[in-house]
């Protein structure tokens, strides 16, 4: 089959590639609006992870399994900062601050697991193209930070409980790479949510509770339910199956989009405000990460090529 007609057979998982980023995107204001409606932070991701992890564990026809001691504890730590800290950091972020910030100071994430990588698992070499992209994407973090000056208060904690998510992401990704390989990716998924659930549990369980009357209303029911099943569960296993068609480097790109498409949502569901501050801080964020993983994808083909 000649490449023309691969592509033929392969736009359309580019279109659902940009379907799942937009499902995406909208998980941030979706989220701001469960926080409006008064829910938690911590019961967002707990019952979002719950849902999730229900409709997972029917789709898997309940086929549950022990990894034993050693993966089971990497599974916890996985549950630990991608599930409970990173989503519970993201929501606290979310009802601290502008929207348009979060999305901004998360998207920092790829970098921060490039860094990482580069000094936990000697998966690559740091370099100048990776050290000025880096400060490219940081400066951009700082400009949305710090544009009213260092001052203490909801927006600069905001930002920086948004950066701290990003950080638990990373590492998370770090730790996921120690047991992949070994377990399919629709059993290491439930064991994030699960045990990301019940990381976050005891939490709730010290918060004030929401009413069942605000949690049964259809607004509240709608956004959870889409959270749980179109952002944590369908995109997920859409994602992989495009990911497995197109590739992970063409795919990759997708994701650039993420932060820009939370913020057009974010400014027609909730009328927020985007200053120039924001777009130069979008801007730098985007291009620093982008170099940073155009940089690393060229290292890595390198290096499979010499092996």
């Amino acid at each position: 089959m000649s490449a023309e007609e691969q592509n033929k057979g392969t736009w359309w998982y580019h279109v659902i590639a940009i379907l799942v980023i937009v499902a995406w995107g909208a998980s941030f204001p979706c989220t701001r609006l469960l926080l409006d409606a008064g829910i938690t932070p911590t019961e967002i991701f707990v019952y979002r992870s719950a849902i999730a992890y229900l409709g997972l564990l029917v789709f898997s026809r309940f086929n549950v399994s022990f990894w034993g001691w050693k993966d089971e504890t990497l599974a916890i730590l996985c549950g630990l900062t991608g599930g409970a800290m990173y989503f519970v950091l993201q929501n606290i972020a979310l009802k601290l601050t502008l929207l348009s910030d979060v999305v901004i100071v998360i998207a920092v994430n790829p970098l921060l697991t490039t860094i990482l990588a580069a000094i936990f698992l000697k998966e690559e070499h740091f370099s100048w193209k990776i050290l000025l992209s880096s400060m490219v994407a940081f400066a951009g973090v700082a400009v949305v930070t710090f544009r009213d000056g260092f001052v203490w208060g909801d927006g600069l904690l905001g930002n920086v409980l948004a950066f701290l998510a990003a950080l638990s992401w990373a590492v998370y990704c770090i730790i996921l790479k120690r047991v992949q390989g070994r377990h399919s990716t629709l059993s290491i998924t439930r064991k994030v949510m699960i045990y990301g659930t019940l990381c976050a549990l005891p939490v709730m369980l010290l918060e004030p509770t929401t009413p069942m009357s605000t949690l049964l209303r259809t607004d509240v029911l709608f956004n959870m339910l889409f959270l749980a099943l179109v952002c944590s569960m369908a995109a997920f296993f859409i994602w992989n199956l495009v990911i497995k068609k197109i590739g992970a480097i063409r795919s990759s790109n997708y994701l650039y989009l993420d932060p820009i498409v939370s913020i057009i949502i974010g400014v027609i569901v909730l009328n927020e405000r985007v200053g120039v501050v924001a777009v130069v801080g979008c801007a730098l964020v985007l291009l620093g990460v982008i170099l940073v993983e155009k940089t690393s994808t060229k290292n890595s083909q390198t290096k499979n090529i010499k092996q």
